[in-house]
């Protein structure tokens, strides 16, 4: 019976496949579609769906990690890696990186907060110091300190399906308040899709799905590449 229940629901593989799909929607919408189309509202929405779930698997990955060091140098080089792609696409500048950067910095600085938050031998104020300044760091980068909030939420609240659901929401409402005082293309109303991750992420199994190299190095190949991809339709089609 306990096999059958865990068996419901979506692997981790499933989920990530998700957020792949939800991430390319949103970047050939920001790309391709201006922004006073009907469709660009409703697409930038379900792009909501993406920074969560990496946000989730982020945290998880702290905890099934056996090792937290290159777990985090990976990490690392695919955010560099990432970096020219996602200025191109974006129109950003590559030299200017303090200004704009990719998601994985974000994802970068969230698994260090994280990984401060849980260094009991560290003195409470240090590790504060160090969750402040991984906030201030993750600015540039897209999903900024939002994604560092959303990693630390779902780390700190491990065991509790509940307490992710409630830190989830929290950083969601944050992130909505925060497009009041931007002029980011995206509106308030748009980034409440970030909410509707939350019943998807509720239907995770503890599962990986299919066990492979292919699999594992998927989604850190996919990014750089499908954002090259983007930035080169872009040119072609100009």
């Amino acid at each position: 019976m306990g096999t059958e229940v865990k068996a419901r629901g979506l692997t981790s593989n499933q989920l990530k496949l998700l957020a792949i799909i939800a991430m390319v929607v949103d970047h050939c919408t920001i790309a391709f579609v201006p922004y006073s189309s009907w469709a660009y509202g409703p697409l930038r929405f379900v792009g909501r769906l993406t920074a969560p779930i990496m946000c989730y698997f982020i945290a998880e990955g702290y905890y099934h990690t056996s090792n937290l060091k290159k777990y985090m140098t990976r990490l690392f080089v695919m955010a560099v890696v990432s970096h020219v792609p996602h200025n191109l696409c974006m129109g950003f500048s590559v030299l200017e990186f303090w200004q704009a950067t990719d998601v994985l910095f974000s994802l970068l600085l969230g698994l260090i907060a994280l990984s401060a938050y849980n260094a009991k031998d560290m003195p409470v104020l240090l590790r504060l110091a160090v969750i402040g300044c991984c906030c201030i760091l993750a600015y540039p980068a897209d999903w900024n300190y939002i994604a560092v909030l959303m990693i630390l939420g779902f780390g700190i609240f491990h065991r509790s399906k509940n307490m992710k659901s409630v830190s989830h929401a929290v950083v969601g409402s944050l992130h909505c308040l925060q497009a009041v005082f931007t002029n980011a293309y995206v509106t308030p109303l748009m980034r409440t899709g970030i909410f509707v991750s939350i019943p998807i992420l509720r239907l995770y199994n503890g599962q990986r799905g299919r066990k492979s190299k292919f699999i594992q190095w998927g989604f850190y190949i996919f990014y750089p590449a499908h954002l090259l991809a983007i930035y080169l339709l872009k040119l072609a089609l100009k």
